[in-house]
């Protein structure tokens, strides 16, 4: 079938709007009418070539939408649902089967491979493959996505709202509660207030966190984060991070996240931590000192989707949102599909925390 996508040509490259050819799905695949996809840096980090990953492509890793076809084998969804999509894994390695796809041995093929997970695209142009992201390429108006990436949801909330949960909200909130398992009274510094980081604000606040400290050099962001729930929040650019975080709890905090994936923040996320702390980097894990690790018995890990099983966690956070307890909403702008180029640049800048582009 014909269909709109935003193709990615070259490195650095404004997203170009055009008609291509989408497959039928194919056994264990589901056709979906994009509703709307949230853009997160990973799109941003490949469409600069940051990240390697094959072009030309289509990108886009969190879409919603409705099922309009699905192939043989597909049970859990049927012609009318709504769905949220995620990222994609394999369902049958160890990892899969023991319940942490997030750590599916053919993640980076699956997600970063440009392939589905036969070894072919669904997505054409002039008789090209184009390569897929994420095994959804949800930056169009249809994709044909993996049955595992499917996570239906209830009808009872905006569909266009729900494209900003695949990935980075997801992340974040996960990172704090299925990672770090944050409780009551616990302490945490989050670097970097966007999508993620705020995410795990709001988390940390939902699990009752007595100190909550939002770290980053954009004041619209900190004033936000506030208002989520951080206890305090820190500008980067106006004061000792560190010495201001030792003030704050005495000895450092329990847990941190770090979410800038700058090298520079990386030392000051060690810095900030207490003896017997915690910290996640969701942009990577740096090279850091063996003998600063061991001198205070830290624990530094790389997390990859908030350790997160999308069919279970993203309808939890519906949940919390639809209580009250997890206003993501109050991250995301919308934008119109034509205008994505637009929203990539106020992501860029950091006027916008969660763009999401919604398709005609």
């Amino acid at each position: 079938m014909k269909i709109k996508a935003a193709v990615t040509y070259r490195q650095g490259e404004n997203f170009k709007i055009e008609q291509i050819t989408l497959d039928e799905p194919k056994a264990g695949e589901v056709l979906v009418r994009i509703a709307a996809s949230g853009i997160c840096a990973t799109d941003i980090h490949v469409q600069n070539q940051e990240y390697a990953f094959p072009l030309p492509a289509v990108l886009g890793h969190e879409g919603s939408g409705v099922v309009e076809k699905v192939g043989e084998h597909v049970h859990a969804v049927k012609i009318g649902d709504h769905v949220v999509l995620s990222y994609a894994y394999c369902g049958h390695c160890k990892a899969c089967r023991a319940g942490t796809p997030f750590e599916c041995d053919d993640y980076d093929e699956l997600n970063f491979g440009g392939k589905m997970a036969d070894g072919s695209s669904r997505i054409h142009q002039n008789g090209q493959e184009l390569s897929v992201f994420f095994g959804q390429s949800s930056f169009a108006t249809h994709v044909v996505v993996n049955r595992n990436s499917i996570v239906k949801v209830n009808k009872d909330i905006d569909l266009t709202l729900l494209g900003a949960l695949g990935c980075g909200i997801q992340t974040g909130s996960g990172t704090v509660l299925n990672l770090f398992q944050l409780g009551p009274g616990s302490s945490i510094a989050v670097f970097g207030a966007g999508a993620v980081g705020m995410s795990a604000i709001m988390a940390a606040k939902l699990v009752g966190s007595r100190i909550i400290i939002a770290v980053d050099r954009h004041e619209h962001r900190l004033n936000l984060a506030r208002d989520l729930g951080a206890t305090h929040v820190l500008n980067a650019g106006e004061v000792d991070v560190i010495a201001e975080i030792k003030r704050i709890t005495g000895s450092g905090v329990q847990y941190v996240l770090e979410a800038t994936g700058h090298s520079s923040v990386a030392d000051q996320a060690v810095d900030a931590l207490d003896r017997n702390g915690r910290l996640a980097y969701v942009a990577g894990s740096p090279n850091l000192s063996e003998d600063a690790m061991r001198k205070r018995k830290l624990t530094i890990m790389a997390v990859i989707e908030g350790n997160s099983v999308p069919q279970v966690f993203i309808p939890r956070l519906i949940e919390f949102y639809k209580l009250g307890k997890f206003p993501f909403d109050k991250l995301v702008k919308y934008y119109p599909f034509e205008e994505i180029n637009r929203a990539v640049a106020d992501a860029r800048s950091g006027a916008t925390i969660k763009p999401v582009i919604t398709m005609p």
